[in-house]
């Protein structure tokens, strides 16, 4: 009798582990050139299940930046795979993209002080948000041919990206020149944050045109990227926590999920922890166009119940290891 359970067992992993290959694979990847800047040419990543031949009707597209503190950073990093492939099976294409890292040859000169710093994070955010217009006037022009439909392009960013997906969004919105390079007319459907936020020249954040519905996740917690606000001389880092405040006050709908208690590890666990607050906000937010506002909090099991106040030189220290900027 034991023998027969351990070969029942095996023939039950065997057929568990097959139903997953199998499953998998229905993922197809292709990768293509969407842009060539100054000799570095920018690859995308495409995660579908529909080939051309099948299309039969207009799938949304989410549009992924990685993170890495603008230093550098993976379009396929290993911890991104899965969340691709799940997104791809609920009949929603990922374009997983290269994107300029603008601070990977900061200089110790880039850190000496906030001002500094602000001046450099400042050439990085628009280097990078240069690149995901060209990424996203790309998927526009083929979206006919992918099967995609242009007006449910949303896009999602992990630290480093959410701050450019966050920015590239905002700048759209307050008609700043470089977003002409956007197609005419174009807005994005929505907006998933992962441990973003806003650098913007002024006291606070100003919205002249509402913009597309927000998923904002963050911690509390987080050294990397502002939960809150954290300010300079005329100018400021804004994180979720301030920009759903703002929204709320432009009425523009939102969804801010804080999590009490976490760190930076926010830019990462809801592609795993938070699959169905994601898909849920899709379904809301996008394709029934919910004008909703809400604010969702967790908090970790252990963890203190506190308020954290950082410093731009906290964050410094902790994204590029200098504490030169006081």
């Amino acid at each position: 009798m034991k023998r027969i359970r351990y070969v029942l067992l095996a023939l039950f992993i065997i057929g568990a582990v097959s139903c997953s290959a199998k499953r998998t694979c229905r993922v197809c990847r292709s990768t293509m050139c969407y842009a060539v800047k100054g000799g570095d040419s920018l690859l995308m990543d495409r995660y579908t299940t529909v080939k051309k031949a099948k299309v039969k009707e207009a799938r949304p597209c989410l549009i992924f930046l990685f993170g890495g503190g603008f230093t550098g950073g993976d379009r396929r990093a290993p911890q991104y795979a899965d969340f691709f492939d799940h997104m791809a099976l609920q009949g929603c294409d990922v374009l997983s993209i290269d994107y300029r890292t603008g601070l990977k040859d900061a200089s110790a000169a880039d850190f000496a002080s906030p001002e500094a710093f602000a001046r450099k994070l400042v050439g990085a955010i628009r280097l990078a948000v240069d690149d995901l217009y060209s990424a996203t006037r790309y998927a526009v022009e083929q979206s006919e041919e992918w099967g995609l439909d242009p007006e449910q392009i949303l896009v999602m960013g992990s630290s480093a990206g959410a701050i450019t997906v966050l920015q590239g969004e905002y700048m759209r919105c307050n008609g700043d020149p470089q977003a002409a390079m956007l197609p005419e007319g174009f807005r994005y459907a929505g907006v998933i944050s992962l441990a973003g936020a806003i650098f913007h020249l002024g006291e606070g954040l100003e919205w002249q045109e509402r913009p597309a519905p927000m998923l904002l996740f963050h911690g509390n917690a987080d050294r990397n990227v502002p939960y809150d606000a954290v300010l300079l001389p005329g100018a400021g880092f804004f994180g979720s926590q301030y920009i759903a405040r703002s929204l709320t006050a432009k009425e523009a709908p939102h969804w801010f999920y804080a999590i009490r208690g976490a760190d930076h590890v926010v830019a990462e666990s809801p592609m795993e922890e938070h699959r169905q607050e994601i898909e849920e906000f899709i379904r809301r937010y996008m394709k029934e166009q919910s004008r909703n506002m809400l604010r969702t909090e967790e908090r970790r099991p252990g963890t203190e119940e506190q308020e954290y106040n950082f410093t731009i030189a906290d964050y410094i220290q902790q994204n590029y290891g200098t504490s030169s900027a006081q």
